[in-house]
């Protein structure tokens, strides 16, 4: 318990409790550790895709869209 700690938060807020690396400021599940965290393109972290690049640009084509024919229902009236 001597060891200094890790500066991440948690979730709820609050200090991690795990012992930082040594000559580092993270622990090894915060980033400390060579080669932690999830590898690029892991499928298992895919969790709905509702913020890929792909979906967000529907998004946005989609209310550019309807802000057009709101537009155009206004000029109707």
């Amino acid at each position: 318990m001597a060891s200094r700690r890790c500066g991440a938060k948690t979730r709820t807020g609050a200090s991690c409790r795990a012992p930082a690396l040594r000559g580092k400021r993270r622990c090894r599940m915060h980033g400390g550790a060579p080669g932690s965290g999830a590898p690029r393109g892991n499928r298992n972290a895919f969790r709905h895709g509702l913020f890929t690049g792909k979906a967000i640009a529907e998004r946005k084509q989609i209310g550019a869209l309807l802000g057009e024919v709101r537009k155009l229902l206004q000029e109707m009236k």
